[in-house]
């Protein structure tokens, strides 16, 4: 998959068929909506194409008017959109800066020098409730009219329901919200993940928990940064970690804002999932997570962050979510024997 910042690009390709939205998550509803393009590109012979945005315009929005509470809590990174696009099968992205200039441009000018010159639109899908150009004046029958008018088809899809519930972005946002992983992963069709490079924090937890004093045996962490400030997760996790080895490794995992109190701690006001594995791995030694790309699947939420105030109490803390996490896991096996069992039956 070819991911573009803008259209402007000479090795673009110069028609597709596309759709456009946040895509924020990826869920099902949007996984049908990409199988539908893929399937009218091919009849065409023109690749498939997400034009997507970065930031998001409520972002944007809610910076213009500094209000920040009306930005809405994002599901995922840029990363972790184009890898689910990318696992849907598109062929290529553009990502829009949304800004002052496009949030002005009328709706007219946004089809003529966006869909019709920039990106040579001969296919467009977009969702029912799909609104566009400055002031939102742009809709589904404005579209339908100029690309009768300019030789391009246009479709509309309606919503995409799961036992009776739509499938939304404001969906999964509230499911996350609530900690309920288990409907999460039904409206995104996997489990709710975040995937990034290992980065260095404090090392502080390896300390934590210590078969001796120096030891730096602890709580190891893998640190991986949420790019938006203000996630749509947050508490302490059951995970699985994808990337150290071939099979996935069981972890507890916080994810919430590490506070900025220590000036040398570069990831002090940042969103950091911390994970910690439940048995790490001996071909990583101490070192050998830092720099690999590594995806954490949350599976089951355990707590909200809660405040500690001593290392001793946070180290106590710590060691009773591993606990929980590992009686999570050990009824999780025994399901799925039990299961497999019944199935040889």
């Amino acid at each position: 998959m070819k991911v573009f910042r803008g259209f402007n690009h000479p090795d673009r390709a110069t028609q597709c068929a596309l759709t456009i939205g946040n895509f924020d998550g990826v869920h099902r509803g949007h996984q049908a909506m990409l199988a539908l393009l893929k399937n009218e590109a091919a009849h065409r012979g023109v690749p498939s194409c997400v034009m997507t945005f970065e930031p998001h315009p409520r972002d944007f929005f809610a910076k213009l008017h500094n209000k920040p509470e009306l930005a809405p809590a994002r599901i995922a990174t840029l990363r972790d959109k184009l890898l689910e696009l990318e696992s849907c099968g598109i062929d290529q992205v553009v990502v829009l800066p949304f800004d002052e200039r496009l949030a002005s441009q009328t709706p007219e000018d946004f089809i003529q020098q966006v869909l019709v010159k920039g990106l040579g639109v001969k296919y467009l899908l977009v969702g029912d409730d799909f609104r566009f150009g400055a002031k939102r004046a742009g809709d589904y029958a404005m579209l339908d009219a100029a690309g009768q008018q300019q030789g391009f088809d246009v479709a509309r899809m309606n919503s995409y329901e799961v036992h009776g519930l739509r499938v939304s972005s404001s969906a999964v946002r509230d499911a996350l919200g609530r900690g309920d992983m288990e409907a999460v992963a039904r409206l995104l069709g996997r489990p709710y993940s975040v995937s990034g490079h290992v980065v260095h924090g404090r090392k502080l937890g390896r300390g934590l928990g210590a078969s001796k004093e120096g030891a730096e045996d602890g709580f190891r962490t893998l640190n991986l940064r949420f790019s938006h400030w203000k996630p749509a997760a947050s508490g302490i996790f059951n995970v699985e970690v994808h990337g150290l080895t071939p099979k996935p490794v069981p972890g507890v995992a916080n994810l919430g804002i590490r506070p900025s109190l220590d000036p040398n701690d570069v990831n002090g006001g940042r969103v950091l999932l911390e994970t910690h594995c439940l048995d790490w791995p001996t071909s990583l030694e101490a070192e050998g997570g830092y720099g690999k790309i590594i995806r954490v699947d949350l599976l089951h939420k355990l707590h909200d962050e809660l405040k500690y105030d001593s290392l001793e109490a946070l180290t106590v803390g710590i060691a009773k979510d591993c606990d929980d996490a590992r009686a999570f896991f050990a009824s999780r096996h025994g399901q799925t024997h039990r299961q497999t069992s019944r199935d040889r039956i």
